[in-house]
């Protein structure tokens, strides 16, 4: 099977988590299970619950995740509540490593990166400098004249500096520009 990407290119998410056992961990035992986290809390709540059951140790209850991949360098907490990891998997599944670029650049606000990437998303540019170059000439008629005194990257820095924009920058010269305002 072929890799997945997303729109843009970037390869697609598949977020698990590995819980272990508490009880058997304390123990000395490794006893776990490798989690698909989807967007279906009560399914992973299920494969906790049947992880649990097959525990060695009698009685367990409490778990942790000590180990994920597949969220695209999104941390994951050893005791994250899972309604949270489910959001977040759910987010990366449909946006892809794009959006955890995007998720971790707001900061882990899954609210604030649907908006950036559906609403405030400039497109890929060589820098910075250069899409406000693009935007400039797009809205702007300038005289052949002046052309060439526009300086356009300290526009760029004080975009940058004023909190108007924010970039992501994927590889040498693929600048991600977005809106903040």
């Amino acid at each position: 099977m072929g890799q997945v990407v997303d729109d843009l290119g970037f390869e697609a998410l598949a977020p698990r988590i590995y819980v272990a056992c508490l009880a058997a961990y304390n123990a000395g035992v490794l006893h776990g299970a490798w989690i698909e986290v989807g967007g279906d809390a009560d399914a992973v709540w299920a494969a906790i619950r049947s992880m649990l059951e097959a525990s060695p140790e009698p009685m367990a209850e409490e778990f942790a995740i000590h180990d994920h991949e597949g969220f695209g360098g999104v941390e994951i907490a050893e005791y994250a509540g899972i309604a949270r990891v489910v959001e977040i998997a759910s987010f990366l599944r449909a946006r892809g490593r794009f959006g955890a670029l995007v998720l971790a650049q707001v900061g882990g606000d899954l609210e604030a990166a649907g908006a950036a990437l559906d609403d405030q998303y400039r497109g890929c540019f060589s820098s910075l400098a250069d899409s406000l170059q693009a935007l400039t000439e797009e809205t702007v008629d300038i005289p052949q004249a002046l052309r060439l005194y526009i300086d356009y990257e300290a526009m760029a820095r004080d975009a940058r500096l004023n909190g108007e924009v924010f970039t992501i920058e994927t590889a040498h010269d693929q600048v991600h520009v977005f809106w903040t305002r």
